[in-house]
Formats: structure tokens, sequence, C-alpha cells
């Protein structure tokens, strides 16, 4: 299975192309659209050739998640420690987006690794904006304390009006994803593939992954969330993270995981319908060539004697048979 990277490629490459042409200022104007809808605006001035305004649109929220400033709990003081005096937040922000920042490529350290490290950070703004709330409930579950406020499910944005959902305890935080599809043949997909996925977990090399639940209706965790953010037709996903998931870099994984776990669970639905979209239309070619093989002899050789012939589609086999 492949997992989705969390720096954006579009992001990344127009960093390091002007990283390296800093002394050559141009004027640049690019959008971009990922998955879940998370959009993108980068400017460059020939006026400032040595700094990158960029900008992010989030996904618009739930009424049940909470935004303070557009932006999901914790994210500024996310912002500041992840990008350091390298990243000024302009505010407000430019109209239609949830997030601007100045990015000062001349404060980049001189050290390579150092910074194509931080370049690679600055490409995961989505990670670190998005995975903010998720990535302030697992530092307490690190130490095993709950925050003061955390009281019942917390609700995190991670579609376009739609959440999962956060219930945090000092021993364990339970997230549950509602499972929600428009077309009918990837809510059957996403179900088996659901089904499949919770019993993989039960493999012998997986036994230190979090624990894995599919049901088909909420689970009672979610007691008291609104009726509106319970409409799931794949049914619902439950994780249950420990403080060993946590632990130094696994809880950076841990969050751009689970923030996108909807995006990755998409991803293989579609791979896998195309897969049997290519695996039927090779079928129908096998049994047409098995059709041809079949032909008597007489009246192959009844269609070369003639001065030219073409190949009948299936449909016009049908058609002249019936005539």
């Amino acid at each position: 299975m492949i997992l989705l990277q969390s720096p954006s490629r579009f992001i990344l490459q127009i960093l390091q192309n002007r990283v390296r042409n800093l002394d050559k200022g141009i004027d640049l104007d690019c959008h971009s659209v990922e998955f879940d809808d998370v959009r993108y605006h980068i400017q460059v001035s020939m006026k400032s050739p040595q700094s990158i305004v960029l900008s992010m649109a989030l996904p618009a929220p739930p009424p049940e998640a909470i935004f303070y400033a557009g932006l999901p709990f914790g994210a500024i003081e996310a912002i500041k420690a992840a990008f350091g005096a390298i990243v000024q937040i302009l505010d407000p922000p430019k109209d239609g987006y949830n997030l601007t920042m100045k990015i000062n490529l001349g404060k980049l350290p001189s050290d390579e690794e150092q910074k194509q490290a931080l370049l690679i950070k600055i490409a995961s703004v989505r990670e670190v904006v998005l995975g903010a709330p998720l990535r302030v409930v697992l530092k307490h579950l690190s130490s095993k304390t709950v925050a003061s406020d955390a009281d019942g499910p917390i609700a995190l944005v991670h579609r376009p009006k739609e959440s999962f959902f956060l219930v945090p305890q000092a021993e364990k935080v339970t997230v549950v994803f509602p499972m929600r599809f428009q077309d009918s043949v990837d809510i059957v997909l996403a179900t088996s593939f659901l089904r499949e996925f919770v019993e993989a977990r039960r493999a012998p090399g997986l036994n230190n992954a979090p624990p894995c639940v599919w049901s088909p209706s909420p689970p009672p965790e979610l007691k008291g969330v609104p009726p509106h953010a319970l409409t799931a037709n794949a049914g619902f996903v439950k994780f249950v993270i420990f403080p060993r998931h946590v632990e130094g870099r696994k809880l950076d994984r841990t969050v751009w995981s689970l923030s996108t776990f909807h995006a990755y669970v998409s991803y293989h639905v579609k791979c896998s319908e195309a897969f049997m979209h290519t695996r039927m239309r090779r079928r129908v070619e096998s049994l047409i060539q098995a059709l041809d093989r079949a032909k008597p002899e007489s009246e192959k050789s009844k269609l070369l004697q003639g001065k030219s012939f073409k190949r009948l589609s299936v449909k016009d086999k049908l058609s002249n048979s019936n005539s």
C-alpha cells in the first residue's frame, strides 16, 4: 500500500528553484490545489527576490469543528515552532485564504542538509497547520495527561465540511473517522477495503500497530456528537493510540497518518476501481480473441477470397446474426 507524502511537491519545487537562483529576480504567481480541497497561492516579486509569499486555504470546517481566527487551534504556535524566524505570519491573510506567510529565503541556514530539511518542513505546511490540534492532544498523551479544556469528543476538520473525532484520555486517545463517499461503487469498495484493513491489523508483524475497529454504526465514544456529524455511508473506523505510538519521531508519522487517513482510503479505492476496469477490459479482449479462433475454417477462407474485408465489432456481429 502507498502512503501519501507530507511535503507538497508544488511548494518544494518552487522553494528549491528560488534557493538556487536567489540572485535572479522574477515575477511569479502560481496556484495549486491538493487533495481534500487544500489550495495554495505562491507569489514572488522582482522587487524582493529573496522573499516568497505563501497563502493557504483550508477545507471549509463543519459546525462542530473549532477554528480560531480562521485556523485550527494551536496552528499559530505550531507554525512559529516549526519555522522560526524564517517565516512571518501576515495578518490579515489574503482574501479567500486562511493563512498567508512571508518566507525570507535569506535567513536559511548555510548548511545544505539543514537547509534542505527546513525547505521540506515549509513544504509540509499542510501537516503543520491541519495537524496542530492533533499534535497538541497527542503530546498530552505522551506525558499521560489530558488538557483541562478537553471535555468530550474533539472535532477536527480533514475534508470540506467533514470532521473526525478525538476522545482524549490520560492512557490513550481514541480516534474515530466517519467514512463518507459520494459514489455508490466507492461505498462498496471502501467498505470491503476497511474490513480487510482491520483484518490485516491482526497479522503477527503488526502487533505494535494501533488497534483498529470498523463498525457500521457510531461507536459509543461519540455519544453526544451532533447527529449530522455521524452520517457515514461506509461505516466508522476507530483507532486507539497509546503513548508508545507517539514516542520521539513516531509523533510526526502518527499525526500525518491520522490527518490523511480518509485520503489514504480514497486513493486505494480509486486504484482498486481502476485495476478492476483494466482487468475487465483485458478479459473482454481475450474473449473476443477466443471467439475469433473458434470460427470454422470454411468461414475464414470465404472472407479471405474477397478483395477486402473489415474486422467487425462485437456489436456488429450481434446485429448481423439477428438479421
